[in-house]
């Protein structure tokens, strides 16, 4: 998540200080990424060190204001134009979890996906549930919020679709496990068949060869 790049579109809109910025933020993004005023301030500290940000006075009640300079809008533009960088995707505990759960001793991995599957598709309805919240705050918002709200509705969405797709990535990965697992069964009784036959062989000896002139009986 970029928060430089999130204070910088939240000052495109004009001064800002550092607790504004943090409410602000928040309720763009309902509050799925908290912030504290510290990362604000270390934050708006090292734009300003970029030169990205200046200081602007304070307002009536004595806060300091930032403002964004043309090097900030700059790179405010850059960022909503380029793509996401997805080549170096982000550490997931999930995935790191279900690796390492693989042949770990004393540890079940399908209780593992079960136990998983059953918080993901909580956190699925959940979701779905402040869609519906956020959906009919802007049908019977009278305009001053809606672009929070928007924005909160976004944010929903995609979280609904992740959800979506880590509750089919568990199914997969646990129909994946059986399959494996029965294919690694079958292998082991053929190897232990196997082993049993060429235990149970023997040489015969060669028949005796006949004398010449002689008829078998």
């Amino acid at each position: 998540m970029s928060i430089r790049h999130g204070l910088l579109a939240l000052l495109e809109h004009g001064p800002r200080y550092g607790s504004q910025l943090r409410t602000e933020f928040e309720a763009r993004t309902g509050s799925t990424w908290p912030l504290n005023v510290g990362q604000v301030y270390t934050t708006l500290n090292r734009l300003e060190r970029d030169g990205m940000v200046v200081q602007n006075g304070e307002d009536d009640a004595g806060h300091a204001l930032y403002a964004i300079t043309e090097t900030g809008r700059s790179e405010l533009k850059t960022w909503f134009e380029a793509p996401v960088d997805r080549t170096s995707p982000p550490r997931d505990e999930l995935s790191i979890k279900l690796a390492m759960a693989i042949g770990a001793p004393g540890v079940d991995i399908r209780r593992v996906i079960q136990s998983q599957r059953h918080h993901t598709v909580k956190a699925m309805q959940d979701y779905t549930r402040l869609k519906m919240q956020a959906l009919a705050a802007i049908e019977n918002g009278d305009g001053s919020r809606e672009r929070d709200d928007i924005a909160w509705l976004l944010v929903l969405e995609q979280l609904i679709f992740q959800t979506e797709a880590e509750a089919r990535w568990l199914d997969h990965s646990e129909a994946r496990l059986i399959r494996l697992s029965a294919t690694a069964d079958r292998r082991a009784a053929n190897d232990r068949k196997a082993a049993k036959g060429a235990d149970g062989d023997q040489v015969s000896a060669p028949p005796a060869p006949h004398r010449a002139g002689t008829r078998p009986h």
